[in-house]
């Protein structure tokens, strides 16, 4: 995604470390792009929020914080899910039996990726040609 290119629709949710938050994660994107006007790749969507959402509560929330989920549209109808933690680490793929989550993440997604917060990291996939 080129930086410049400016979102046209931003929402977002903070999510308290509970692991209810994965599938209220997956509900408010559902109602989001369903608002924004639906998607040919809906379900491969949910799965990276909820792969996304669930690797933020098991390794980026520390007792007591969230996490930040930060949906955008952009004019060119790329979609990207954003999940900012404030937890130590950086995601990888790791090959483990139980490590899988971001390897669907790459497999589904046109784009993912890890930056940098203090405190913290972002986790963020994008699907392009997302919004029908």
């Amino acid at each position: 995604m080129n930086p410049t290119i400016q979102a046209a629709l931003v929402r977002e949710r903070l999510y308290l470390r509970s692991p209810r938050s994965v599938a209220a994660a997956r509900q408010f994107t559902r109602d989001t792009l369903h608002a924004w006007g639906g998607t040919d790749r809906l379900d491969d969507m949910l799965l990276c929020v909820s792969e996304l959402a669930t690797n933020a509560l098991r390794y980026g929330v520390p007792s007591g914080r969230g996490y930040l989920l930060r949906l955008f549209g952009f004019e060119d109808a790329t979609i990207r899910a954003e999940v900012h933690d404030s937890g130590p680490g950086f995601s990888r793929i790791t090959g483990r039996p139980h490590g899988q989550g971001l390897t669907l993440v790459a497999a589904l997604a046109d784009d993912w990726g890890v930056l940098p917060r203090t405190p913290g990291k972002v986790v963020w996939c994008e699907f392009r040609g997302g919004v029908c």
